[in-house]
């Protein structure tokens, strides 16, 4: 048996020209072009709608997990807005609440300086009429000694007993007459 080599080296031996080297045999070249008609209408007819079918498969999967994708991007944008939003309404309320707070404690403070500065003034005046009663009294008192002892003094003086309501009669107009001036 002659190898390939060969019988290109004798063919190129035998003709004076390269192309019959390239060019197949007639028959040759029927069959091939016969078998690749039949592989063709083969492919054409069972496997190209099979292989159109599973890209189309495959297309529609694409876009159904795109649009999920999508869905899923809008949900959670709007969850994050709702979240936001939630939090600037938190935010708005703590500040309300706190502010609130200051304005009651600022009115519990008033209300308390008001009752403490009622208290001190009600204090204030007692001991002021406490003072003045003790004023008056220790005055009266004064005055009923200061009486007595000018009365004793006077009797001293004089040698003899004297009308001692008609003295303190005259005492206490005197002492009355020195607080007026």
């Amino acid at each position: 048996m002659r190898t390939n080599l060969q019988l290109a080296i004798l063919a190129q031996e035998e003709s004076g020209s390269n192309i019959s080297l390239v060019l197949p045999e007639t028959n040759e070249l029927i069959a091939g072009i016969v078998s690749f008609l039949i592989v063709f209408f083969f492919v054409w007819k069972w496997a190209l709608p099979a292989i159109n079918r599973i890209l189309e498969a495959r297309q529609k999967a694409i876009t159904g997990k795109l649009e999920d994708a999508e869905r899923a991007k809008n949900e959670a944008e709007s969850l994050r807005k709702d979240y936001e939003k939630q939090l600037a309404d938190s935010r708005t309320q703590r500040n309300e609440i706190l502010d609130e707070a200051r304005k009651n404690a600022e009115q519990i403070k008033a209300d308390l300086l008001a009752k403490a500065q009622t208290e001190a003034d009600g204090i204030v005046a007692k001991a002021r009429e406490e003072a003045d009663n003790e004023k008056s009294r220790a005055l009266s008192e004064a005055r009923q000694e200061v009486a007595n002892l000018t009365i004793d003094l006077a009797e001293k003086v004089v040698g003899q007993s004297l009308d001692r309501e008609t003295q303190l009669g005259l005492v206490e107009r005197y002492i009355a007459e020195l607080e007026e001036k």
